[in-house]
């Protein structure tokens, strides 16, 4: 007599079998590469080890991009002020400037604040969204170049607050910045400083590319997510064609306002992590260009596709940094002495792709179209 339950599970195994063959290893193979990484990258120097960590940093930022300009088609200019309310938000919470400028602060808290990034990370995230919703708000008539202004009139508006606000109460210490931000501790693991476990030496800048590397992990799952889910398909009709979506019953003001928000909080998570890795933000690191530079790689990658932001991400932040090493030693061999800085064959390089990307790759290197 035939055990049912052995040919359910035969029948279970056949029909996945093909998918585990197909999926299942080249998943295994990445991640064993994301966990040696960090280790490959240190025999170049520590300088690498930083970029990589800067390279997870911008994935999370276009990712949150492109929630509102490739999945929503609304054009933000000025994105980089809700890395800035992350940063700041850190910044001020695990560093000792409130407690020496605010007497009743350090009344209240003679310890310190003494900030810990597992409660700070969603409280930046919902301070994010909520000024993404504050901007999301009066904008939502507003389309293509009218938008475009509006927003990055916002970025600016935020990066000049923070350069202002040291008067007549120092709040954000103007230009100088904020120093002595506490590192990311968990438990008893600081992050500053090297960890042994399980018999190895895990230096400091591995230990925070690990951790990044869980945060763009769970980030990816929900713009999966997001993408494949009724706010996401809403999201796409918008973007098609706004007055059609609206016509379906589609709700454009709620969805739109959605957008910004969730856009805003990963913008906050990663200003949280640069903070909590660089121990020091000024208003500098939070210009206009950092905006464009984001803008740049998803629309490098494809608007749209996750992979692409992915990949436009990594190319856009590590490629600079290979030019900045080859560029002058090249020509130097090549010609003897130096004939353009790295920095303008840097930017050359950049315009002339872009170039070659609408010319020929109009929605991306990896569009999903």
């Amino acid at each position: 007599m035939i055990n049912l339950k052995s040919l359910l599970h035969l029948q279970n195994n056949q029909n996945s079998s093909p998918v585990e063959k197909k999926y299942c290893l080249p998943f295994y193979l990445l991640t064993l590469s994301l966990i040696l990484l960090p280790w490959i990258a240190q025999l170049g120097g520590t300088g690498w080890l930083r970029i990589l960590n800067l390279s997870l940093l911008y994935i999370m930022l276009s990712l949150g991009l492109n929630i509102i300009v490739g999945f929503a088609g609304l054009l933000d200019l000025g994105y980089i002020a809700f890395y800035a309310i992350g940063a700041y938000c850190y910044g001020l919470l695990a560093s000792p400037h409130l407690i020496e400028n605010f007497p009743a602060l350090a009344n209240l808290f003679p310890n310190g604040l003494q900030a810990n990034i597992i409660w700070v990370i969603p409280l930046a995230a919902i301070l994010a969204g909520v000024f993404g919703t504050l901007l999301g708000a009066p904008t939502l008539k507003l389309r293509g170049d009218y938008l475009a202004i509006v927003t990055l009139g916002f970025g600016e508006i935020i990066r000049i607050f923070m350069n202002n606000l040291n008067a007549p109460f120092n709040i954000t210490n103007g230009p100088q910045g904020i120093n002595m931000i506490e590192p990311i501790k968990l438990g008893t693991i600081n992050f500053s400083k090297t960890t042994e476990a399980v018999g190895f030496k895990i230096p400091s800048l591995i230990l925070y590319y690990y951790f990044f590397l869980a945060i763009v992990c769970l980030i990816v799952i929900v713009s999966l997510r997001l993408q494949n889910s009724r706010l996401g398909r809403a999201w796409q009709a918008i973007a098609e064609d706004e007055t059609a979506a609206k016509a379906m019953g589609i709700n454009t003001r709620n969805v739109k306002l959605a957008a910004f928000a969730l856009a805003a909080s990963f913008g906050g998570i990663a200003g949280t992590l640069f903070a909590a890795s660089q121990g020091f933000i000024s208003p500098e690191s939070f210009g206009l260009m950092e905006s464009l530079v984001i803008l740049s790689m998803i629309v490098l990658g494809g608007l749209g596709s996750i992979t692409g932001v992915i990949v436009g991400s990594v190319l856009l932040s590590i490629f600079p940094e290979i030019l900045r090493v080859s560029a002058i030693p090249l020509q130097e061999s090549l010609f003897g002495h130096v004939v353009l800085d790295a920095e303008i064959i840097r930017s050359l390089l950049l315009g002339l792709a872009m170039i070659l990307i609408m010319r020929y790759r109009p929605h991306g290197i990896w569009s999903k179209k």
